[in-house]
């Protein structure tokens, strides 16, 4: 389910762009992104989830009751949002709910700190550099198309931002769709189905499914608040911002650190949009956004520890 929504609510980011450029038409961009999805799922390894499931809390020290009450915490704050058009990000919602789980069932000695700065370099990593990285590869474009027509560099960025697209979401599930498997994998472990952490191919291949059909189910309002709102986009925008954060999350699923790819798509777009002038980004929009993202480690931390105490009293 949270997997599900996972590709509901963060997917879309991936060709709020394309679609907003009318590139490509939304259903063709949704099966491109749902296929997509699926493989980058499927062929970038484990890394990301190994931090997931077996570095940033104690396998030993928990139980089921706290992936459950994890899961359902991130699955209800973020259908809520994406019902609301706004976009999360949906993998600090998955830690804040195993942290808040994990917390009131067995203490903060089951956290392993090492493994939570990773977490804290995802954050950071994934807004400055999709922001700087959008901004200089806007920029470097400007100049060196500078002496070109507007209708060929429309041309030729209409064609190349498929590619971006494509690209961008890939990268989103090499890296968002193996947060689940790894918190998948450990749930088997805690159940005794494997007899320690690694992640089995059938696991892979389920996840990667089950994101493809949440990208798939749409997602219009978080398309519309990411493509539309936040700046105008013409296809030359969209490639930068696309290929800045695609850039960006594929540096963090090969080192294994599990990065938000809303906060990377967003601030890439807004990076593109300050490259024209500064208010040529819509900031009240993007403080909406902002608020969101803080907003969600309260929100689905308190859910997981609510959750966790309600399993542990019912079991």
């Amino acid at each position: 389910m949270a997997e599900f929504v996972n590709g509901w609510n963060d997917a879309p980011n991936a060709i709020a762009t394309v679609v907003s450029t009318r590139v490509l038409r939304p259903v063709y961009a949704l099966i491109m992104a749902a296929v997509l999805n699926i493989v980058g799922a499927m062929v970038t390894g484990t890394a990301v989830a190994a931090t997931i499931g077996a570095g940033i809390i104690r396998p030993d020290s928990i139980g089921l009751s706290v992936i459950a009450a994890a899961v359902l915490s991130v699955a209800t704050w973020g259908a809520a949002a994406t019902m609301l058009g706004i976009p999360i990000s949906i993998s600090h919602g998955l830690v804040s709910g195993m942290a808040g789980a994990t917390l009131v069932v067995a203490g903060s000695g089951a956290l392993l700190w090492s493994g939570w700065q990773k977490i804290i370099i995802g954050l950071g990593f994934s807004t400055l550099l999709g922001f700087s990285m959008a901004f200089i590869l806007m920029t470097s474009i400007y100049w060196i198309l500078r002496r070109v027509n507007p209708s060929t560099i429309h041309s030729i960025f209409g064609k190349l931002q498929i590619i971006s697209a494509a690209f961008m979401a890939f990268s989103h599930g090499s890296n968002d769709g193996q947060k689940f498997m790894g918190v998948f994998a450990l749930a088997l472990v805690l159940g005794g189905v494997l007899p320690e952490f690694y992640v089995p191919i059938w696991v892979i291949i389920l996840c990667g499914a089950v994101i493809g059909l949440g990208t798939a189910a749409g997602g219009w309002r978080i398309i519309k608040t990411m493509g539309f709102r936040l700046t105008k986009l013409e296809p030359v925008h969209g490639f930068a911002a696309e290929t800045a954060a695609a850039t960006a999350i594929q540096l963090a699923s090969f080192m294994g650190v599990p990065l938000s790819t809303t906060h990377t798509i967003s601030t890439a777009i807004m990076g593109v949009g300050a490259t024209r002038r500064f208010s040529a980004v819509k900031w009240g929009v993007a403080g909406g956004i902002v608020s969101a993202w803080v907003f969600t480690f309260p929100i689905c931390g308190a859910l997981g520890a609510l959750f966790a105490l309600f399993f542990n009293w019912i079991f």
